[in-house]
């Protein structure tokens, strides 16, 4: 295995990787909007500069120089978007403040549209070629596992059925005999010299502390690595985080992604980066037009405003274009197919999801994300929560402008419990399963959606 020595390079040439395309797309981004590959004596010098060393700390900020075999490419490539937006985030900043320096935001656009693509595109085939490579036996690790159980088998059969990752199962040890067990505990540590084994797997039940105790021992004085193979592996949870209380370490079996400061902060900077890019571009212009066609069709404000339910179950008031005419009806209704309450002009803005474009306020005040569950009226949301169990689990994360359940198709009126139950089902594996990665594909699905013109938008 003399080729397990070279994985120790792969951090440094993730790194360097990653320069070569941010620098190569700063010289692509030169060629569209300057008509030149390199400055010279320029102020973009120091640009350039600024952005090389923000990626090098974003870069092990970030944990990218952390390559697990385990993780599939959508994995890699979450974490690789992920910091891509706090450094795009941070950049948004620093080009705030140097703005007498007049950078050009086109500039800058091209920069991240070329270096996110390369990363994509390089980072998948590194990704398929190193699986190629171990799956024909190269860079392998050898595996062992301590107590046959079913959750054993199923981590053997992953071995087995999944090569691209490495791993060479050894054999069983246990007390009782099987044709796998190939010794008992007392056997461990002379077959695991004799064999360079690099990982040994312990199922819990099997062992008692001392034991656990003697087989750590022995795997540091060895540069053995061990891992626990417990009960709840059975559970099926994957959402399971270890957590420490002082001394003591505990299970937690509903953990969330968002749990996680770190992906907290790159949801953050993506909903600012992201809003603010619409707010500048679009709502600029097209709010005092849409503001100007509503107040000549009827009277009233230009903003309806309502109580939601968001994060934490928290109330907050969501704006959006008003596209009713103004009504005392103080129960909530939703808006129906040929509702005579929905004006000529608001039936547009429904229809093209015009009306929702206020909600980035929303998302730059921090009551909301650009993605997450769709927050319901107060009203509505208290009867679901008695009808559909784990309704609440929506409430895990901020509300979102779009989601999962309207990327597929659930817009509209929610005439049956069947639709909300989709609905929910959707926004909870969204929540079990959040990561950038799915918010990008979200947004892609929503605009093609909107171009599409979905009919239960009304």
């Amino acid at each position: 295995m003399a080729s397990k020595r070279y994985s120790k390079y792969f951090p440094i040439i993730f790194l360097l990787a990653d320069l070569l395309a941010l620098n190569l797309s700063i010289a692509l981004a030169n060629v569209l909007k300057f008509d030149i590959l390199f400055f010279s004596q320029n102020e973009y010098d120091l640009l350039f500069l600024t952005i090389n060393v923000l990626w090098i700390g974003v870069f092990f900020g970030s944990k990218l120089h952390e390559i697990n075999r385990e993780n599939r490419l959508l994995d890699h490539l979450n974490s690789a978007l992920s910091a891509l937006v706090v450094n795009l985030a941070i950049m948004f900043a620093l080009w705030f403040v140097t703005k007498p320096y007049h950078y050009s935001r086109e500039h800058l656009f091209y920069v991240y549209f070329f270096f996110s693509m390369l990363c994509v595109i390089w980072r998948s085939i590194w990704h398929y070629s190193i699986r190629y490579y171990r799956s024909k036996g190269f860079n392998a690790r050898n595996v062992i596992i301590i107590g046959k159980s079913r959750v054993g088998d199923d981590l053997v059969n992953l071995f087995e059925v999944d090569k691209g990752i490495g791993y060479k199962f050894l054999g069983y040890f246990d007390k009782k005999k099987d044709e796998d067990v190939i010794g008992d505990l007392e056997d461990v540590q002379e077959f695991a010299l004799a064999n360079e084994v690099d990982i040994i797997f312990c199922y819990l039940p099997k062992l008692n502390e001392q034991q656990a105790m003697d087989l750590i021992n022995f795997a540091e004085n060895n540069l053995i690595q061990v891992k626990i193979i417990s009960q709840f592996s059975s559970l099926g949870l994957g959402n399971m985080v270890i957590q420490s209380y002082g001394s003591v370490p505990t299970i937690n079996l509903t953990a969330l992604p968002l749990d996680k400061k770190l992906n907290k902060v790159v949801k953050r900077s993506f909903d600012l980066v992201f809003s603010l890019f619409i707010t500048i571009c679009l709502l600029s212009w097209l709010l005092p037009i849409v503001a100007l066609l509503i107040k000549l069709e009827s009277k009233g404000p230009v903003f309806f405003k309502q109580e939601r339910n968001g994060l934490n179950n928290q109330k907050f008031l969501i704006w959006k274009f008003r596209t009713m005419y103004v009504h005392d009806d103080r129960r909530v209704v939703q808006a129906k197919k040929g509702d005579s309450r929905i004006t000529k002009f608001g039936a547009l803005l429904r229809k093209t999801s015009i009306d929702e474009l206020p909600q980035f306020f929303n998302v730059i005040t921090g009551d909301m994300s650009v993605v997450g569950p769709r927050p319901h009226a107060v009203q509505h949301n208290e009867e679901f929560r008695k009808k559909i169990d784990r309704f609440i689990q929506r409430h895990a994360v901020k509300p979102g402008i779009t989601g999962l359940a309207q990327a597929k198709g659930f817009r509209g009126e929610t005439a049956t419990l069947s639709d909300i139950q989709g609905r929910v089902k959707l926004d909870r594996f969204y929540v079990k399963n959040w990561s950038l990665l799915l918010d990008f594909k979200i947004i892609v699905l929503t605009a093609i959606s909107m171009i599409r013109s979905n009919e239960n938008a009304y």
